[in-house]
């Protein structure tokens, strides 16, 4: 198998606990253990991360940026989800 056939995973790295993973690349591999392993060895050699996610790039699904007006407009008439409303305590740190 060349790396031309395998898989695509994008990886997703958790920094450190509490925070949200972050799209950092992209990894080939036969196979989603595989994945994990080399994303581990590409992107937290320097023991950057806590957590890696790999997902095959083929199962991803989008919206489309040229329909984002018309796709995110019911939650516009929603101004109480806005975080505006809610007082948030001082330490707090990741919200």
């Amino acid at each position: 198998m060349s790396e031309g056939t395998l898989p695509l995973f994008e990886v997703f790295v958790r920094a450190k606990r509490g925070l949200s993973h972050v799209h950092v690349g992209s990894v080939h591999a036969p196979d989603a253990t595989m994945a994990v392993r080399n994303a581990r060895d590409l992107y937290t050699r320097r023991q950057e991360g806590v957590s890696i996610w790999v997902v095959e790039a083929s199962d991803i699904v989008a919206s489309s940026p040229d329909e984002k007006d018309a796709f995110f407009d019911p939650a516009g008439d929603k101004i109480y989800r806005h975080p505006t409303f809610y007082d948030v305590p001082e330490d707090v740190e990741y919200l």
